[in-house]
């Protein structure tokens, strides 16, 4: 039996022994003071994490005041002592272990003399940013709130959004030593039941020391961790987190992290913005028709004028084949070194510009982008053109960005198939992609859905984006129990419907 079970004694000294010995850190200080009538009590906490003001005010000063020997027994003592305290939070733990494990978590605990019980007061003060706009998910029109590392304020993001009853949070612990709250959320009677329950059961399979961020608990509840296609979706606005849940999915919320995660995934929604919502259906299929275009041709175009330099010129117009002839003819590498060379850079200078200092990475950048390109075409050996479609290839990836990872590594091996097999290998490889991600689910959902398995009325909203009247239905794909999220009429449809 492990000694931090083992029940709190009524004897406070003895309690602070054990407390002591369980929490030996030197930020873990002990406030002492006495009731009227000298009864010994003592607020134990974690200094720099607590509003110290707060529990003055609150607890120290109103138990100052009042005589506890005037109860008898010790459950009138410990009643007292709650309604005196006036805490707007305040529960009671029993064992030491419990006690140990709410003052890690910011809390504080209350301990009186002749009372074998701990008072757990939420007087949490953590140092948190303000809710802004998330770096990685701006947009012109809709909402500019992100989420932020605090898993209160943005399960207090999300209820700002869906003011119902059914929305559900259930709060599970991970990590041996970090203790990482996370949430899972979603709609009662909407979520669907099979998602929801694998979710549960991984995240309670989980074994592993500390949880810093999401990506953890992503990397390790995703059906396919081995796979170069992500499993679990992403996003860092309450808008868009709130607009999945309701589609009948189940969130993640991880404390420490302002990534919140969705599950079921599919591929189609990183074409999709959230601002696509809040603009015309015709510009948002627009745009998401130029997303998957650009990413085609970022992933493809390397590969394709690498296999048309070695196997195919016919394949280009007689032009544009003489200018890439006379470009390339004194070069002293090879069209596929050459190319590997050129997307080297380009990889090497987004690294090094992202993890630099900010100003010194924008320096680079023009240095990298303009100075040392010029220079290598003048000194012979790069061609302008492999520069030209890299450059190209690499403003392209970034219309998906959720996308960049996965498609940067694409376009390596397209590369290599391109300069071993030419054309041909493009293909073979496109169709082995192809038959993978047909093959390949989230949480019982296909990745292509909706397109395979064909749902046509979830087609509505995939590349192509309908008007809100026509998307009367929850998408099929995620088998939700709640059919209908649009009535037209107020007699029509019912929400079993």
């Amino acid at each position: 039996m492990n000694k931090n079970t083992k029940p709190l004694q009524k004897e406070l000294r003895t309690n602070l022994q054990a407390l002591k010995k369980a929490l030996p850190a030197e930020d873990v200080l002990t406030y002492d003071f006495q009731t009227a009538d000298d009864v010994d009590c003592a607020l134990i906490y974690a200094d720099g994490i607590v509003n110290k003001e707060l529990l003055g005010t609150l607890v120290a000063r109103p138990l100052s005041a009042l005589s506890l020997r005037d109860y008898k027994d010790e459950q009138a003592k410990a009643t007292a002592v709650e309604t005196t305290a006036r805490f707007p939070e305040l529960k009671r733990k029993e064992t030491l272990q419990d006690a140990v494990k709410e003052i890690l978590d910011g809390n504080t605990l209350l301990l009186v003399d002749g009372i074998a019980v701990g008072f757990i007061l939420g007087a949490k003060l953590l140092p948190n940013r303000a809710v802004i706009e998330p770096p990685t998910d701006v947009t012109v029109k809709g909402p500019r709130e992100g989420f932020i590392e605090d898993v209160k304020t943005n399960m207090a993001l999300v209820r700002k959004r869906l003011k119902t009853p059914d929305l559900r949070f259930e709060m599970h612990s991970v990590g041996k030593r970090s203790n990482t709250a996370v949430a899972i959320c979603y709609l009662d009677g909407t979520a669907n039941e099979q998602a929801l329950q694998e979710v549960r059961s991984r995240i309670a399979q989980i074994d592993v020391d500390i949880v810093p961020d999401s990506s953890y608990v992503a990397a390790l509840i995703a059906p396919r961790p081995r796979s170069i296609f992500r499993c679990i979706g992403t996003t860092e606005k309450p808008d868009a987190f709130t607009a999945k849940i309701a589609e009948g999915r189940v969130g993640i919320l991880v404390d420490g992290s302002p990534i919140a995660l969705t599950a079921p995934y599919v591929l189609t929604e990183d074409f999709q913005s959230s601002e696509d919502y809040y603009i015309s259906p015709f510009l948002a299929t627009t745009f998401r028709a130029l997303r998957l275009i650009s990413l085609l041709v970022a992933i493809l175009l390397p590969a394709f004028y690498v296999s048309v330099q070695i196997f195919k010129m016919q394949l280009v117009p007689l032009g544009l084949m003489l200018t890439i002839a006379s470009s390339v003819q004194e070069l002293p590498l090879s069209p596929s070194l050459e190319m590997f060379v050129v997307l080297f850079l380009l990889e090497t200078l987004k690294e090094a510009s992202i993890r630099m200092p900010k100003y010194v990475g924008m320096s680079l950048s023009v240095v990298g982008a303009l100075v040392l390109g010029e220079t290598a075409v003048n000194a012979g050996f790069l061609s302008t053109p492999a520069i030209i479609i890299v450059a190209f290839s690499g403003i392209c990836m970034y219309t998906v960005p959720n996308f960049v990872e996965t498609g940067s590594l694409l376009r390596w091996l397209f590369l290599i198939v391109s300069g071993c097999f030419g054309p041909f290998g493009i293909i073979l490889l496109l169709a082995f992609v192809l038959t993978y991600l047909l093959t390949s689910d989230c949480f019982d959902t296909p990745l292509l859905a909706p397109f395979s398995p064909l749902s046509t009325r979830d087609l509505r909203d995939s590349v192509v984006k309908y008007g809100m009247s026509s998307l009367t239905k929850r998408p099929r794909i995620f088998q939700s129990k709640n059919k209908t999220r649009l009535r037209v009429t107020a007699n029509k449809g019912t929400d079993n419907d």
